[in-house]
């Protein structure tokens, strides 16, 4: 018994751990708790070029070039339409017996006097058109000159009612014309064909309207005018009221829309551009993931 006692009294126990290794016992402690964590919960950066922030980054760098296009295509429109009005300011010009078909694009919007009578059997007739309020058309009838040569001009508006009963105002005598020169008409993906067996136009295509007229064998030059009228809109009335065809006013009217590209697109410029800003501005905000709390 004594013997035992003797055994267990020589048993102690350790003495109590110095500060480091309790600094030592708790640190692994926590540790291993924190390894533990899901990987979903560990704080961690997100990526700052995403294909969102790249697409919405670049959406207001394209939509400024097009504007900045659009705003060089205004000058130059403007640019274009200040030296049509010049042109149309010119003494008109008379046409040579041999037109140089290579050079009328330089002298397009000119004005020019011509004389000679009317070719009523090839008249052509481009339905509708509309002026002020009326519909018609729009009635082309080769011109046969005094040196034997032919060109093509464009009367001007008929009304609906006297073309449906052919009952338009044909001189036979000879007429002076004043016109301007121009070309065929672009086509887009909307309009009909024309057919020139049928008698049926759409579209002023002057190659088409030349043959249709006789050709080389009856001398007729792919020239096409347009009829100027000068008149006032009674004289206006009184001719569509008899079947006289009035021409076109001896204005540019070409389209120019192009300031209300600028202002589109600068616009979508501008607001994507403040939409990247509060987009970077929010991702710097949610940078850093918090851990849950747990209670």
């Amino acid at each position: 018994m004594f013997h035992l006692f003797r055994q267990y009294a020589r048993f102690r126990p350790p003495s109590f751990a110095s500060n480091s290794q309790v600094r030592w016992l708790f640190s692994g402690l926590f540790s291993r708790k924190t390894a533990s964590v899901p990987a979903l919960y560990k704080p961690r950066k997100e990526r700052w070029i995403t294909p969102t922030v790249v697409v919405v980054g670049f959406i207001p760098v394209f939509c400024f070039g097009l504007g900045t296009w659009q705003m060089q295509r205004l000058q130059w429109k403007i640019n274009l339409i200040d030296e049509l009005q010049e042109k149309l300011q010119l003494q008109p010009l008379s046409l040579p017996k041999k037109t140089n078909l290579s050079v009328i694009p330089e002298f397009i919007w000119r004005r020019v006097v011509v004389r000679g009578k009317w070719d009523h059997a090839h008249t052509m007739l481009f339905p509708l058109r509309v002026r002020e309020g009326v519909v018609g058309v729009h009635l082309v009838t080769p011109l046969i000159r005094e040196d034997g040569s032919t060109i093509l001009v464009n009367r001007g508006f008929l009304s609906q009612e006297h073309a449906e009963n052919r009952s338009w105002d044909r001189p036979a005598e000879e007429v002076e014309v004043f016109g301007m020169l121009r070309t065929s008409q672009p086509r887009n993906a909307f309009t009909p064909d024309n057919h020139p067996e049928e008698g049926i136009w759409y579209w002023y295509d002057v190659n088409a309207m030349t043959e249709y007229a006789g050709g080389e064998q009856a001398n007729v030059q792919p020239v096409y005018l347009e009829q100027i009228f000068e008149g006032h809109a009674g004289q206006a009335s009184y001719c569509i009221d008899h079947g006289i065809p009035v021409g076109r006013p001896p204005t540019v009217d070409l389209r120019n829309s192009h300031l209300s590209y600028v202002i589109t697109w600068y616009s979508l410029s501008a607001l994507t551009a403040f939409m990247f800003l509060r987009l970077l501005a929010n991702r710097k905000k949610s940078n850093v993931r918090r851990l849950p709390r747990y209670g």
